[in-house]
């Protein structure tokens, strides 16, 4: 075995290995003798290219780094190893979500803006406690509220490398890792006519339709007599 092929071969056990998606500051100090950080590049792009082939796990760059995982179509194969539901989180949660997403660092006051609706403690702790969104500093306005952005395991469970790769709005409500619950369709609020994500276009998405007082106080939304188990990113450890 050649040197590149050995080296291609320890990249691909590290990575298969790793709980968590590694940086590649961090995938290049595993070799001794060390390997120059551009060749280590294409070792892993012709990795992503030899998995790809192989149709049911990938090899991909997120926002912490490259990780395996296994296929968005073939999610519905491995559901049905466990009855077990991940739980489906409030139209008024992917709502906040989603404002605080495209319009990023956010209060809470400008989210209740767009919204037009309060937005319960529940919901922000609810998303902080996904690991979703996070407090990244303070407004220079009286009171100095919280500003609000996502983090990389927001986006690493997206399967995204930054923020730029964000879906339209209108296919974030399909997006498996952010499953929404079937709701009836309710009026939009008049605040709500237009918002832009420049400024002015959150509302087109399913994610933004105008959400009521009572569902803020449902997290989630569970089926009679199922249970939940917490959400999984798509990585193969």
């Amino acid at each position: 075995m050649d040197e590149l092929t050995h080296a291609k071969r320890v990249l691909e056990t590290v990575l298969l290995a790793s709980h968590e998606p590694l940086p590649l500051d961090e995938i290049v100090k595993v070799f001794d003798p060390p390997v120059p950080t551009e060749t280590v590049r294409l070792l892993l792009a012709d990795l992503t290219a030899e998995w790809k082939e192989r149709g049911s796990i990938e090899l991909t760059q997120v926002a912490s780094g490259y990780r395996f995982q296994t296929r968005t179509e073939m999610q519905i194969n491995i559901d049905r190893l466990t009855p077990q539901k991940p739980p489906k989180y409030s139209r008024a949660v992917m709502e906040t979500l989603a404002i605080i997403a495209y319009r990023q660092p956010a209060t809470r006051g400008e989210v209740e803006a767009i919204r037009g609706v309060a937005v319960s403690t529940n919901i922000l702790k609810a998303l902080e406690d996904r690991g979703w969104v996070e407090v990244i500093g303070h407004k220079d306005t009286p009171g100095r509220p919280a500003l609000y952005a996502t983090t990389k395991e927001f986006l690493n469970d997206l399967s995204l490398r930054s923020l730029s790769e964000l879906p339209p709005l209108a296919d974030l409500d399909a997006h498996p890792a952010l499953e929404l619950p079937e709701v009836p369709h309710e009026p939009v609020y008049p605040e709500q006519g237009r918002i832009d994500t420049s400024p002015a276009e959150l509302t087109d998405a399913a994610a933004l339709v105008a959400a009521t007082e009572t569902l803020d106080d449902e997290l989630f939304e569970v089926p009679p007599g199922e249970t939940m188990i917490p959400p999984t990113s798509p990585t193969v450890h």
